[in-house]
């Protein structure tokens, strides 16, 4: 990995990129692998880190989308189906299979969802992780230990999957500057450079040095999630009026509780609810992520907290399908992601349920091109889709397609042995294991529980092959302790200062850095 200093000189040398990406999510992220490994020259910018926003806060499942099936969307599912299974098996150390209980207490949902479930098998033919089944009442206890016995009349198991989503996000990055793309976090685009109505580049400044940055590039991609607008109204002259949006942000809160809750290796799912939405209790790294509500917001902000029904309606709907239910005192983290609803024509973007969940590409008269929408497992698809739309533009030239189907991310090659012996923490650098090991401080931890850990060699390794700048990118997205517990992470911050002021040098402030995940982490905890 280039260090940050060889990356903003390589950014300085005024050459003029193939393709500049805005952007350091899940879309951005794919858009930059796919371009690069079709050998163009690519850039990439995240104004934050990357994942910080939506592409870190996912309920962490890697699906086909059950839903869609349920509403006549085939080709949808299909996709999607055919996009989980090379997530699989391109980042077997970030994406597992996962199976789902549905608990039924109605004689007619086992056969209702299950003949759904049944074609969900169908659907992923060769691709399919496991078949559904049909459970007795006590299989489903079995199962699901804590599951409320009360009217229990059986249950549905089927599988789909799992992830780390911010560390995929990561790991696209990586892999992406090893076919040769530069990307850079902390470096938010400020200006689009227009000549003769054309979008020919983009101003930046680097957040962390704070050298300001002019780079050319032949065709530019938005890939910022529910920030498109933002980047689309620099897209106009200055006596122009606003651009209307075409995002309408949708809020997912997610409430982490110990995995006592929901022991065992199965996640449970309520497909309705009483008020018609759907309800996850997911095992994840140790602890139980319950999930997750669907609220418009007029407001698109860094942080979203959560409102004070959502948090209700969670812990409300967990107490109805678990016999030990969880209260507010029991939630280690509460987080929240914004959703990039597409809005239909029309639409006053107040019912999400209406909106669109498939991505939407659009081509400027400038020839931005914006991408929006979609979900995590499709975001390979989204990126050829994207890819194909600026070949039909003409503003890059076609090169063959396909070529991220079969390419294993860093870390993925040799992961059933590495996975197999590596401890509680180390699973998610797969083949990197031993880089990982070789590093000061491999055997100091500074936090660890059963099934996960964070040492002195892991912040170092985050700060040399990972790119992370602060203490935020390490706890909240290198290792996910933010996600896990907050107040744990919060305690944490001071070491991982520390460390980072060792890699980092004197161009680091500790102090505002520790200051600042602290407050964060604060958020973290608070429920409304």
């Amino acid at each position: 990995m280039l260090s940050r200093d060889e990356l903003l000189a390589r950014l300085r040398t005024g050459d003029t990129f193939d393709l500049a990406v805005i952007g350091g999510g899940a879309t951005g992220c794919g858009v930059a692998l796919d371009a690069a490994a079709r050998g163009f020259s690519v850039v990439l910018l995240e104004a934050e880190d990357f994942a910080k926003g939506t592409s870190s806060r996912a309920t962490k499942l890697v699906h086909g989308g059950v839903r869609y099936l349920a509403q006549g969307n085939v080709s949808l599912v299909r996709e999607a189906l055919h996009e989980r299974a090379t997530l699989l098996r391109n980042a077997p150390h970030l994406a597992q299979p996962l199976a789902f209980v549905m608990p039924t207490y109605k004689l007619w949902e086992a056969p209702f969802y299950g003949v759904g479930l049944k074609m969900y098998d169908a659907l992923a033919g060769s691709r399919g992780l496991g078949d559904t089944e049909f459970l007795s009442a006590a299989r489903t206890r079995e199962l699901l230990p804590t599951v409320q016995m009360r009217g229990l009349s059986g249950g549905v198991k089927y599988w789909d999957g799992q992830f780390d989503d911010a560390r995929l996000a990561v790991a696209l990055a990586r892999t992406a500057a090893a076919k040769g793309a530069v990307v850079l976090n902390h470096c938010p685009v400020t200006a689009l450079v227009r000549e003769g109505g054309k979008v020919v580049g983009v101003n930046a400044r680097d957040a962390i040095c704070g050298a300001e940055l002019r780079i050319a590039a032949k065709c530019i991609v938005n890939a910022t999630g529910v920030w498109v607008d933002d980047i689309r109204d620099m897209d106009r002259d200055d006596d122009a009026p606003k651009k209307p949006g075409i995002v309408a942000p949708s809020q997912g809160v997610h409430l982490v509780v110990d995995r006592s809750f929901l022991p065992g290796t199965h996640a449970l799912l309520v497909p309705k609810t009483e008020d018609g939405r759907v309800l996850f209790a997911v095992p994840w790294l140790g602890k139980t992520i319950l999930g997750t509500t669907d609220t418009p917001r007029d407001d698109i902000v860094r942080e979203p907290t959560p409102f004070k029904d959502e948090v209700a309606f969670i812990l409300r709907e967990s107490a109805r399908y678990l016999s030990k239910a969880p209260t507010r005192p029991d939630v280690r983290s509460v987080w929240v992601g914004l959703r990039p609803l597409v809005k239909p024509g029309g639409d006053d973007g107040d019912n999400t349920k209406q909106l669109s969940r498939e991505h939407t590409v659009l081509v400027g008269r400038s020839g931005l091109v914006t991408v929006t929408g979609g979900k995590w497992t499709t975001y390979r698809a989204m990126a050829e889709d994207v890819l194909e739309r600026c070949f039909d533009r003409q503003l890059l030239p076609r090169r063959t397609g396909g070529v991220t189907v079969n390419l294993p991310l860093v870390g993925a090659l040799a992961t059933a042995h590495t996975s197999m012996t590596a401890p509680p923490g180390e699973q998610g650098y797969g083949s990197e294991v031993d880089v990982l090991r070789a590093l000061p401080g491999a055997e100091r931890w500074l936090w660890r529980d059963s099934e996960g850990g964070l040492s002195e060699a892991m912040v170092r390794f985050a700060v040399r092959h990972e790119m992370a700048q602060s203490v935020e990118d390490v706890l909240a997205r290198r290792c996910r302790l933010l996600f896990l517990d907050a107040a744990e992470a919060q305690r944490q911050a001071g070491a991982v200062a520390a460390i980072l002021a060792e890699e980092l040098g004197a161009g680091f402030d500790a102090a505002a850095s520790r200051a600042a995940f602290e407050a964060l982490a604060e958020q973290y905890q608070r429920l409304p």
